[in-house]
C-alpha cells in the first residue's frame, strides 16, 4: 500500500506517494534522480551507497524508504552550495582522491559525516574512520589526504 513520505532531501522538503517499504537508495536514483550515490554490494558493506540521514552516515542500500519519514536526508548532490563544491569536494579533486570515481560519493559523504563529528581528526582517526568504504583502485593515501586538508580548510585554514 502507498503512503505519502515526506522528508528533506539536500535542504528541500520533498514529499512522495511511494511503498513505504521501497529502497531509499532506489527512490534517490529512480525518484528523485540523484544518480551521485551508487549501488554495488547492496549489503551495506562497501560503503558506495553513503549518504547522511539526520547528519548520520548511513548506507542507503540496505533502508526502506520509510525511515527518511521526517527526517533530513543528505546525498553527494547536497554538499555543494550555490554552484560551488564543498571543500571536501575540492579537496578530493585536489588531490587526485579518485580514479575510476564509482567509491567517490560515498567515500565523501563518509567523510563528511566523521568531520561533523570530529572536525580534527589525527591521520590514524582518518583511517580508521574510512576503513568501511571500499576503494578498488588503490587510491586511499590520497583519500586521507584529501581529508586531511579539507579538515584543515574546513577549520579556516589552521
Amino acid at each position: 500500500m502507498e503512503t505519502t513520505i515526506r522528508f528533506e532531501l539536500n535542504g528541500k522538503n520533498v514529499e512522495m506517494l511511494l511503498d513505504p517499504g521501497l529502497n531509499l537508495l532506489s527512490v534517490i536514483r529512480n525518484q528523485f534522480g540523484l544518480t551521485g550515490t551508487k549501488y554495488a554490494c547492496g549489503i551495506a558493506r562497501c560503503g558506495a551507497c553513503s549518504i547522511l540521514l539526520d547528519n548520520a552516515v548511513v548506507r542507503s542500500c540496505t533502508l526502506t524508504v520509510s525511515v527518511a519519514e521526517g527526517k533530513k536526508v543528505t546525498t553527494i548532490e547536497g554538499l555543494s552550495q550555490n554552484g560551488k563544491l564543498h571543500p571536501l569536494q575540492e579537496a578530493f579533486i585536489k588531490h587526485d582522491a579518485l580514479q575510476c570515481g564509482f567509491c567517490t560519493p560515498g567515500m565523501i559523504m563518509n567523510a563528511y559525516g566523521m568531520l561533523l563529528r570530529n572536525p580534527e581528526p589525527s591521520q590514524q582517526e582518518i583511517i580508521n574512520g574510512m576503513q568501511s568504504n571500499l576503494c578498488r583502485c588503490g587510491a586511499h593515501v590520497r583519500i586521507v589526504d584529501a581529508i586531511e586538508s579539507a579538515s584543515k580548510e574546513m577549520q579556516g585554514g589552521k
